[in-house]
């Protein structure tokens, strides 16, 4: 080979090489400021269509500003009576109005009918955003000055803080969690020092991609992001570009060991492995898109956060990691040196690929009925909703308040229902309400802001607040709120709508019902056609499709047992069966599609019972080790005391791995060497093909 022609073969990888290294120390950084675009604002993600979110526009009319409600609650200490601190309560209260962060009028302090407690609302500015700590440290202080008492703070103000405090240092935690977790393992697993360290340089590079997009598309509200999307999208990058990554360098290593030339040996493997990849990439992009058709905000905001995340590792994957280990050679493997499959005869994945092979239909009906048993228990996961004490995986002081609250005043107290209506039948939606069981007490918003003055009217409408008996977190809550809407709606020419934070967590839950009924045929039809395009049949996808969905029903019946044996989850987010089901679906159909387009490429030249067993053998170990790998990222989601990412943290790491060791690994093969060819219908497959 001639000099120059060498040259060029080394200066395009290195120019490659070079583009990342200044696009990774640009955009590098980005990884770290997406707190910077970033809202835990829970009232910016809900349902577009739903009544609750109609009123919070109608309410705008009725403020000059948006509050953020916040309760002062004084306690005594022991069993005493508070009623000796009532005017002290109300003095630091006094004190309290028009300081900084103060949006509005703020309420004298009311006494509990057992004299045990006092409370006092201050309505918040909703945009404090950094300054919401210290806005609450600084009414705490004050409160603390009222003598003979204990001071706690409930409300959304204080449940938005303890939201933000568990969001704290996600980009840098959760990064350093999930980079170091890869790293151990990919050494581990490959007794190699350079390649893992390439594999996640690799990772971060696609991170710092993807959140410099999204950066870009938040800071214009394109898109929306909160704690939890930016928490997703960081596993799944870093697990997606991980995933690809192996299936590559491990295509890599196989073809160093059949030849010598560096260069043709990544070429090959380029050509042998890039539709798998492209392919298993553009069924997770597809089903994260799917989530655009969710009625809820967040929903829709994780879909595209997500294909760009996905994106962002498929050109890492097929560009920077192609270009270092080229130029790396067989150095990138050390101390380990390349050699062929075949030579690794007594391999596990030997004993497996023969086990398949000699009794292939008592190993998937084995299988099946395993996982059979344990998606029976699926339907036993509660999705209705998790209650504020189970929010947080740690105690939260915002819930150790709102149930101290709840044990001295009527549970919906300082976070009402909000019923807008008509102003000329203010009184007889103001006595549906009060005569709706479940509700304490039901009032017009005055235009002082005082009880018993003249009612605030705004272009013909009125604001009733009414307090429901049940904590607004609650079942009995949300049932009380179904049944004050039936009495109000009833209420002829009022146009009664009925909103609120309990009202908000029912249409969600409502909303999140129905979006699992569309999204999830949709997901599982994207996921059918990439797979009779790259497969080149029918029969094989619809098995495949069916093997994953029965992989999500068992996790998801696990998950039921281990939740609420185990983890005490009493019940789960009704986004966590719709997250688990497109993350698991679309990411264990991945798993199938390495697996299957190299049985494939197999059994073309093999034929069926030859092309699974080495297929089978090629893919088992890289698989295996990046369903790990996978696996192991998702399970980082769990130091966010969070119980919705603690959950979906379960959730995505069992699945996989009980997709990749079980479901990957012996239906699927069993299942295909027992029906033959014909799994390949309508393509013709050789049953003896010429070497």
């Amino acid at each position: 080979m001639s000099s120059p022609t060498r040259r060029s073969r080394v200066l395009v990888p290195l120019l490659l090489l070079v583009v990342w290294l200044v696009a990774g120390g640009a955009l590098g950084p980005y990884a770290g400021r997406l707190g910077e675009v970033a809202t835990n604002d829970q009232a910016a993600f809900l349902p577009r269509s739903a009544e609750s979110t109609e009123v919070i526009e109608q309410q705008r009319a009725f403020r000059q500003k948006e509050t953020l409600p916040l309760i002062v609650l004084w306690t005594g200490e022991g069993d005493a009576r508070v009623a000796a601190a009532r005017a002290d309560a109300g003095r630091v209260l006094a004190s309290l109005s028009g300081s900084p962060g103060v949006a509005g009028e703020i309420s004298p302090a009311i006494p509990s009918k057992d004299g045990l407690a006092l409370e006092g609302v201050i309505p918040l500015r909703p945009d404090l955003g950094d300054d919401l700590a210290p806005t609450l440290e600084r009414v705490k202080a004050a409160a603390e000055r009222v003598p003979g008492t204990t001071v706690q703070l409930a409300g959304p103000a204080a449940t938005q803080a303890d939201l933000s405090d568990a969001f704290a240092g996600i980009d840098g935690l959760l990064l350093a969690v999930a980079l170091v977790v890869v790293l151990v393992i990919l050494l581990l697993v490959y007794r190699s020092l350079l390649l893992p360290l390439v594999i996640i340089v690799g990772s971060v590079f696609a991170l710092g991609v993807a959140c410099a997009v999204v950066y870009a598309l938040a800071a214009r509200d394109i898109v929306r992001v909160d704690g939890q999307v930016q928490g997703i999208l960081s596993i799944l990058v870093i697990g997606a570009a991980t995933d690809y990554a192996l299936l590559l360098t491990a295509r890599y290593r196989e073809e160093l060991a059949q030849q010598s030339d560096r260069f043709a040996a990544m070429a090959a493997a380029l050509r042998q492995s890039w539709a798998a990849i492209t392919a298993s990439a553009a069924t997770v992009a597809l089903g994260l898109l799917a989530l655009l058709f969710s009625d809820l905000t967040n929903n829709r905001a994780l879909g595209p956060v997500g294909a760009i995340g996905i994106a962002g590792a498929v050109l890492t994957s097929l560009t920077f990691l192609p270009a270092a280990l080229v130029l790396l050679g067989r150095a990138a493997y050390w101390p380990a040196k390349p050699r062929p499959v075949d030579e690794e005869r007594e391999g596990i994945w030997h004993k497996v690929a023969a086990l398949v092979d000699r009794a292939p239909r008592k190993v998937w009906a084995l299988t099946l009925a395993a996982l059979l048993a344990g998606a029976a228990f699926a339907p036993m996961l509660n999705s209705k909703g998790v209650p504020l004490d189970e929010t947080f995986v740690n105690d939260a002081p915002s819930v150790a308040a709102q149930q101290t609250l709840s044990r001295h005043f009527p549970a919906g107290s300082g976070n009402p229902a909000v019923v807008v209506t008509d102003a000329g039948r203010l009184t007889e939606v103001v006595k549906a309400a009060q005569g709706t069981e479940g509700v304490a007490s039901a009032a017009a918003v005055s235009a002082s802001g005082r009880p018993g003055d003249a009612p605030l009217v705004v272009g013909g409408r009125a604001r009733i607040d009414v307090t429901l008996q049940a904590a607004p977190d609650s079942d009995a809550a949300q049932e009380t709120v179904v049944r004050l809407r039936t009495a109000v709606h009833k209420v002829q020419g009022a146009d009664a709508l009925v909103g609120g934070y309990t009202a908000q967590q029912y249409d969600t839950l409502t909303t999140a019902e129905s979006d699992r009924a569309l999204i999830v045929p949709v997901v599982l039809a994207i996921i059918l056609l990439i797979l009779i395009a790259l497969l080149r049949s029918l029969l094989l996808p619809v098995l495949l499709v069916a093997t994953v969905a029965l992989n999500f029903l068992t996790t998801l019946g696990v998950s039921a047992l281990v939740f609420d044996n185990v983890l005490g989850f009493a019940g789960t987010n009704p986004s966590v069966p719709l997250y688990g089901f497109v993350f698991l679906v679309a990411l264990g159909v991945d798993y199938n599609i390495f697996l299957m387009s190299r049985v494939r490429e197999e059994t073309l030249r093999h034929g069926p019972a030859q092309g699974i067993s080495r297929g089978l053998v090629s893919t088992g170990g890289v698989i295996t080790s990046a369903g790990v790998v996978l696996a192991a990222t998702f399970a980082a989601l769990g130091v966010i005391p969070l119980a919705f990412l603690v959950q979906i943290a379960f959730i995505v790491a069992f699945g996989v791995l009980l997709d990749t060791l079980v479901v990957r690994s012996l239906l699927v093969p069993a299942l295909v060497r027992d029906i033959g060819p014909r799994v390949w219908w309508p393509t013709s497959v050789p049953e003896n093909p010429k070497r």
